[in-house]
This record gives C-alpha cells, structure tokens and sequence, in this order.
C-alpha cells in the first residue's frame, strides 16, 4: 500500500498580510498529481486543515474542491482535525462523507474505531486521532494528569485494545496532532502546552507500523516509522530553510519498507538578511534574494528613513523589518512618566530612542500638534466655570 502522508494546510493563512490561498491551491493541484503519477492508495491528513475554527467562506471552497477532487481520484483519504481546527465544524456530516471514500475523524469518542482498508497483502487499520485537549477529555476519559502525554496514551490505549481483537497480520497506521519529543518547533505553530508540559515521548507509538504527525511545520523523522511531514508551506521566515513537501511511504506485507520526501513547489523563496540599508542595497551577493519574500535586519547605528521603500527599490517583496544597530545598548523601557516633562517632550524623546537622532524640525511641529489636538477639551473649562471643580469630581 503506498501511503501519502501529509498535514497542517492551514487553509486561508496569510504570510505577513501576503494572501496564500492561491499557493495552498497550487499546493492541491501538486497533491492530486503525485496521487496519479505514483499510484497513491491512500492520503492521511494529519490535522490543521484550516488556520482557524472559524475559516473564511474561500478557504472552505478550497476545502471542499479538495475533498471531492480526492474522492474522484484512485486514493481513500483519513484526515483529522489539529488545534487551529474547529472539530465540530470540520467533522460536520463526516458520516455521509465516508460513502465517498474521505473519512473525516474529528471527535475523541471514535479514536479506538479505525478505517479498515485492504492491498494484497491483507487489512490495515488506520486509527486518526484528533487533536486531544488535555481539559476537554481529562472527565470523560478519567485521565490521571491533566497533560498531552495523558491524553495520548489513553487514545494510543484504546488503539491497542482494538488492534489486540483483529487477526495476525493487521497491519496499522496511526495519525496525531502533537508535540512529539525529539523534533524542533518553528515560530509560526501555536503553542499547545498545558500548564507548561506539551511533549509527548515516541514511545507513545511504539508498535504502530507508521505513525503520521501534524503540528510542527518542519519535516522531521523521529524514528523510521514516526514521523512528521510538515506544512507544505512556510509560514514563518524560521522556516527559510525547511524543505517542504509529503512522505511517501510503502507498507508491504511486514509493515513499512521505504519512505520518500516528495517536496512541494516553493511558491516564493524566504530570504533573511542582515545588514546597513547601504550595504543591503549594493552587496551583488544579495542578487539570488531580489525575488524572494524578505525580512531584513537593519544595523544602522541610527534607524534608516523610508527604510521599506528604499529596501524594496531592489527586493519589492520585503515584508519585515526589525532595527538592531551594530554596538547599541540594550533599550530600557521607563516605568514611570518623568516629572516636569510635557507630552511633546516625551513624544520627542521617544523618537530619539527609537531612531537614534533627534526629531526634524516638521516632525517636532507634527508631533506637537498631535499632542496638543489629544489634550485639548474645549468643553473643560465651561464645565469648571460652572460646575466647579467639586461638581466635576
């Protein structure tokens, strides 16, 4: 059985206000090309279908094109929901659904309960957890500790328990959205700690014939059969330098015998670079990022004017800047407003700190009329004409 393994679509995300829905459909139209070319049996989903519980009416079409174009090609689909999903929403109708060969798995109650499916080699079971919220089942499934770990094993207890009642030679592949030990997070994931504990051991899958993750954005192969495939996106400039795309993986009749990184198309390269606006705009070695997403740190002992605008006379799809002069000081934050200092006063030294150098003389006419419109109450002194100040307090 050849398996296509992937997971955290995150369908409707942008990328810095940069919309992604017409990558995650180019993305799509990959997928259902390496379900034809390599003869893929099977596509588990391994949760974070959406970004959020309440997705955008063009990201549930996007959903929707994809699960049918899915259940008219050779492949059956398990997919569960992940921690930015709404299972409620995502699961809705799954029952109807599963007649068309997409088995959508969302609700703990069902975890024990896998989707049979057959090769020539015999059945294999393929169990999808959800996304398990440490609160939500702790009751229900009468946990010992309110954690990730928790909860997975008693979901990994009742795969088992199902598992030890079907015939010799089933074979079994499991899906969880988790934080699993041993694979490096990426900035663009939510964290799903409860109170400060979210790793969950690989041993919570031993004896699992392929384990299928989803949560971490980064490729990452824990043990030859536990794996994570990752976003077939980027969602965060830490992810520059992840290769994104799918594990194809191939279940004979022992279990898993290869897995292949099938890589996705790169939409637009992330390029992170470093240094003065000067030495940014005329290094030739920053040629290769011209076309590529950027976030640029800025070194300038002093911060640059029209930074953006000048960064992106040469990489117009600059969409990050962050200030870090060379040998400065780390900022101090006051706590207390400083006596006998006006508003314009400290709106000018703010301008100070922040650039480096002092306010222009427009900029200081700006910043004091800003202050001024902010303070001024025509009504006030009619109010303490009349009423006096004992009235007003």
């Amino acid at each position: 059985m050849r398996i296509l393994h992937t997971s955290d679509w995150h369908l409707g995300r942008s990328f810095h206000r940069e919309g992604m829905l017409e990558h995650q459909a180019a993305y799509v139209d990959h997928l259902l090309d390496v379900v034809g070319r390599e003869r893929v049996d099977l596509v588990v989903v391994a949760g974070d279908v959406y970004d959020r519980a309440l997705p955008h009416v063009d990201a549930v079409r996007l959903a929707d094109e994809t699960l049918a174009r899915l259940a008219a090609s050779r492949a059956r689909v398990v997919l569960t929901s992940g921690n930015h999903d709404s299972a409620q929403r995502l699961g809705f109708s799954s029952r109807l659904i599963d007649a068309a060969g997409v088995f959508i798995r969302t609700d703990a109650a069902t975890v024990g309960t896998p989707v049979l499916v057959d090769d020539e080699h015999g059945e294999v079971a393929v169990y999808g957890i959800p996304y398990l919220d440490p609160d939500a089942v702790r009751e229900p499934w009468q946990l010992p500790t309110r954690s990730h770990e928790a909860a997975l094993d008693e979901a990994m207890r009742r795969v088992r328990a199902d598992r030890s009642r079907r015939a010799n030679g089933t074979r079994s592949v499991v899906l969880a959205h988790a934080f699993v030990a041993g694979a490096r997070p990426s900035d663009s994931e939510r964290d799903i700690s409860v109170g400060g504990v979210s790793l969950v051991p690989t041993t919570t899958f031993q004896g699992v014939d392929y384990t299928a993750l989803g949560h971490l954005h980064g490729r990452h192969t824990l043990t030859e059969t536990v794996r994570y495939s990752g976003s077939p996106l980027a969602y965060s400039f830490s992810e520059a330098d992840q290769l994104k795309g799918s594990w194809l993986v191939e279940l004979g009749a022992g279990g898993m015998t290869t897995a292949e990184f099938v890589e996705a198309p790169v939409p637009r390269r992330l390029a992170r670079v470093r240094g003065t606006v000067d030495d940014l705009l005329q290094d030739p070695r920053l040629k290769e990022h011209e076309d590529a997403w950027v976030q640029a740190t800025l070194t300038d002992a002093t911060r640059p004017l029209q930074a953006m605008e000048r960064l992106r006379a040469r990489f117009p799809h600059t969409l990050v800047i962050a200030f870090e002069p060379a040998g400065a000081a780390p900022h101090t934050v006051p706590v207390a407003r400083p006596q006998g200092r006006s508003d314009h006063d400290i709106a000018l030294d703010f301008v100070a700190e922040l650039r480096g150098g002092p306010a222009t003389e427009s900029e200081s006419a700006l910043l004091q009329a800003a202050t001024e419109a902010c303070c001024d109450d025509p009504d006030f002194d009619v109010l303490v004409s009349t009423a006096g100040t004992e009235g007003l307090w």
